[in-house]
């Protein structure tokens, strides 16, 4: 199963498709998680991980290893600084995503996790074209402003004809780390009424957690050191609603 995850959120959007990706291995699921932000990369180092795909014995492109149940490609793995830019226009995006599509060997799948960049470009595009039968999810944050963009990503999906799953919204609240009192950084409530004003799923809210920042910084998995936080339990709620895709 390929699920194309796009919206609004930026390296929050990233994070929400990386910590998705991981809840679905953790509960036993074969994934792949691929990373089609071509101008923003950022998949390899919020999974801590290093090296460059090697070519297989069948000449195909072998993604790096995050676990047992997890594989990754990403182009910023093929760049020799991480702080390279891409600077590619549409042509060069399509031809690297159908070698991400068709030249890499990942064996035996549950679901291919494919982390687009916002908007309606040429990635995203390219997906929905190329992958007939992927699942769109949407990600978006509370506020107005990003809803407004999202719901251009709705209107593109449906367009093209591409089925959204469902709809998450980021950064929906957080605790405040003195008096506990639940905080509402972006306003409140604006993903779930735009999943129901557009008729589409609402697979629920992920609050915010500084940690998750510091542990995207770092490589480190949030979810392996917040086994019992509301974010890990928010993504083992989505990654239970996503199984029920296979």
């Amino acid at each position: 199963m390929k699920i194309a995850i796009s919206g609004k959120g930026g390296v929050g959007k990233t994070s929400t498709s990386v910590n998705l990706a991981i809840a679905l291995a953790d509960a036993g699921h074969k994934v792949g998680i691929m990373d089609v932000d071509l101008h923003g990369p950022d998949v390899p180092r919020m999974l801590g991980i290093d090296g460059t795909p090697e070519l297989t014995s069948n000449h195909k492109l072998s993604p790096l290893n995050y676990s047992e149940n997890l594989k990754v490609i990403s182009i910023e793995s093929f760049t020799p600084s991480k702080d390279d830019a891409i600077i590619w226009r549409g042509p060069l995006k399509y031809a690297a995503i159908r070698q991400f599509i068709g030249d890499v060997d990942w064996g035996e799948l549950d679901f291919l996790v494919i982390d687009s960049p916002p908007g309606t470009g040429d990635e995203p595009l390219t997906v929905a074209q190329i992958i007939n039968d992927a699942k769109a999810i949407i990600v978006t944050t509370p506020q107005e402003i990003a809803l407004a963009d999202v719901r251009k990503s709705i209107n593109f999906c449906k367009t093209l004809k591409m089925e959204i799953f469902g709809l998450i919204e980021n950064m929906s609240s957080m605790s405040c780390p003195h008096c506990g009192k639940m905080i509402d950084l972006f306003g409140s409530g604006g993903g779930e009424r735009t999943a129901r004003e557009s008729g589409i799923r609402f697979l629920g809210n992920i609050p915010f957690d500084p940690k998750v920042v510091a542990c995207g910084d770092s490589g480190a998995c949030y979810q392996e050191e917040n086994t019992e936080s509301p974010v890990t339990k928010a993504f083992v709620s989505v990654a239970e609603a996503v199984s029920k895709l296979i």
